[in-house]
């Protein structure tokens, strides 16, 4: 599943991304880029699973 995340904007709030999915799901591989504020998520999490945690991380999601 693919995210715009307005928020993350550096290599720290990417590493605080992943860190939130990889809590909620520790098999999870997250792919970000935060020059163009996207993430890729690999899990078996619902979807609805990963906003919320993103959402509660600080990073609101949207479609890319």
């Amino acid at each position: 599943m693919k995210f715009h995340l307005d928020d993350m904007s550096c290599g720290g709030c990417a590493r605080s991304v992943t860190k939130a999915i990889q809590t909620l799901d520790p098999e999870a591989q997250v792919s970000a880029n935060p020059p163009a504020r996207q993430v890729e998520i690999t899990t078996t999490a619902a979807r609805e699973q990963v906003v919320a945690t993103l959402r509660e991380a600080g990073f609101p999601p949207r479609e890319p």
